[in-house]
């Protein structure tokens, strides 16, 4: 099998099963030693999303957003239809009036689906909002102790 990983949006490699395979990569704590023709690599993986085949690594202390892309992802692109079967919900908006008793995230932060956003108090209970998509934090357009009415935008993710 053959697989394409694109580096930083901007530098794509081809890569086989066997190169794939030819790496060795010793567990080290919690990063990765990675040895391949004479060279060594400290990797420590910061965050990983399988659905969507991106992976976020520090190498040797730089940072590195790895997208791979194996042959049915081309074959998809190919045949002009979207992987992506799951709806993307951009807008987070407040389900009722009430009150922001804490902003659990920060702009720029990957959030996963269902992850705490942030918590809102409508008559007396608080309530947990939740990603109801992985994305990356764009927008806040609230503040902790900030009244908000239902349908107003919380936050947006991307």
């Amino acid at each position: 099998m053959k697989y394409k990983v694109v580096v930083n949006d901007q530098l794509e490699y081809e890569l086989s099963d066997e190169q794939v395979h030819s790496l060795d990569v010793v567990p080290d704590k919690e990063e990765l030693h990675v040895l391949h023709a004479h060279k060594s690599w400290q990797v420590e993986i910061l965050h990983t999303d399988w659905n969507r085949k991106v992976v976020h690594l520090r190498v040797n202390g730089e940072h590195y957003h790895v997208r791979i892309i194996d042959e049915l992802d081309i074959l998809i692109q190919q045949m002009g239809l979207s992987a992506n079967t799951a709806p993307h919900i951009a807008d987070i908006k407040a389900p009722m009036p009430g009150l922001v008793v804490d902003v659990l995230v920060s702009l720029g932060e990957q959030v996963e689906k269902g992850q705490p956003l942030l918590i809102l108090e409508a008559m007396k209970m608080e309530n947990l909002i939740k990603a109801p998509g992985s994305g990356t934090v764009r927008e806040i357009h609230v503040q902790k102790g900030g009244a908000v009415e239902k349908g107003q935008s919380l936050l947006r993710l991307d």
